[in-house]
């Protein structure tokens, strides 16, 4: 009676451990696990999520701050990476084009703004890269990616209209000719294509 009261004693410790064991797997792959947080999904027409953050210079930007103008939002990962740093610097070799077109670039990434600060200086970025740290704008966009613990912006872009509406969504960008991709739609939809 003895041995079977000690065996019973023992399987159970082990379910517990098995238990525990497994509980603790699950959690911890949950922070491996990839998935973007989205808001529901923005499209064409849709009014363009507000915001107000800071750029590398700890100025404030909102959609506000540019009335009559065609703002052209993008979401990258990080900076100094390769990708961004090459759509960057296609933005700012592009920017008297973008500007001819009436528009404001913007770069949003949850980096900081010191880190932004870094980056715009290195590379002499024309236009403000905002700290989205928190991640709200980019989710607001459906632009987040959270990859367990750590959150980057994805590589999407938007084009809003003067009057605060959504007209282009990028959600697949090749970075080597996006620049020239958005003049080109900016043109078009401006109806200046000549």
């Amino acid at each position: 009676m003895q041995a079977f009261s000690q065996r019973r004693l023992i399987n159970t410790a082990i379910s517990t451990k098995r238990i525990f064991i497994n509980v603790f797997l699950l959690v911890f792959l949950s922070f491996f696990i990839v998935y973007p947080i989205m808001a529901d999904e923005l499209n064409i027409g849709d009014k363009a999520p507000a915001f107000d953050l800071k750029d590398q210079n700890s100025q404030n930007h909102s959609l506000a701050s540019y009335p009559g103008k065609w703002v052209v939002i993008y979401f990258y990962p990080k900076d100094n990476t390769p990708g961004c740093t090459k759509e960057a610097c296609n933005f700012r070799d592009d920017i008297e084009l973008l500007t001819r077109q009436d528009s404001q670039v913007l770069g949003i990434s949850v980096d900081s703004v010191n880190s932004h600060k870094k980056f715009s200086d290195k590379y002499r970025l024309p236009f403000p890269i905002l700290s989205d740290a928190n991640g709200n704008t980019a989710a607001k966009y459906g632009s987040l990616i959270k990859l367990g613990p750590i959150k980057i912006a994805s590589r999407h872009t938007f084009i809003v209209a003067p009057d605060g509406n959504i007209v282009k969504i990028y959600r697949s960008v090749d970075v080597g000719k996006h620049s020239r991709e958005i003049i080109d739609d900016l043109k078009r939809l401006q109806g200046d294509l000549d």
